[in-house]
């Protein structure tokens, strides 16, 4: 019986420490954005790559209770959301080197935009733009430790 056990054990370690991820899961994880005042985690559901906020330095109201709502959404249902745990990023798809396909969320403004991802010398680089991406703004987070 024991052997069987260990058996078992074995293969399920051995399976474990050597299965493989995709290129593409390199993004997993925990991102700080450059103004240190949000931390999101990037996940993968099936083939897309998403990220939800975790952590704001404004995501309590000032009562340090109630949970900030998300006022400026552009579609009123969605105002009364929290914005705690809401997705900020999704939809990527891994493709040569580039996660694209995907959308931005930004709260401040209630705006969604166009997005693409790339990582650049260990820092995430988040191009947002409406139309192409040459009309766009870019910004780099950096893992969180």
């Amino acid at each position: 019986m024991h052997k069987i056990t260990f058996t078992i054990l074995f293969v399920l370690i051995f399976c474990k420490a050597f299965a493989q991820t995709g290129p593409g899961d390199q993004i997993l994880g925990e991102w700080i954005n450059e103004e240190k005042d949000t931390r999101i985690e990037i996940y993968k559901s099936g083939a897309h790559y998403s990220g939800k906020l975790i952590w704001a330095q404004n995501l309590m109201e000032a009562d340090g209770q109630t949970p900030r709502k998300d006022v400026n959404n552009t579609d009123e249902k969605l105002r009364i959301r929290s914005l705690a745990n809401i997705d900020l990023l999704h939809g990527f798809v891994f493709t040569e080197g580039i996660w694209d396909d995907g959308k931005m969320y930004d709260p401040k403004s209630g705006k969604t935009y166009n997005c693409l991802l790339k990582l650049r010398n260990e820092k995430l680089e988040i191009r947002g733009y409406v139309g192409i991406p040459l009309l766009g703004r870019t910004t780099y987070w950096e893992r969180a430790l």
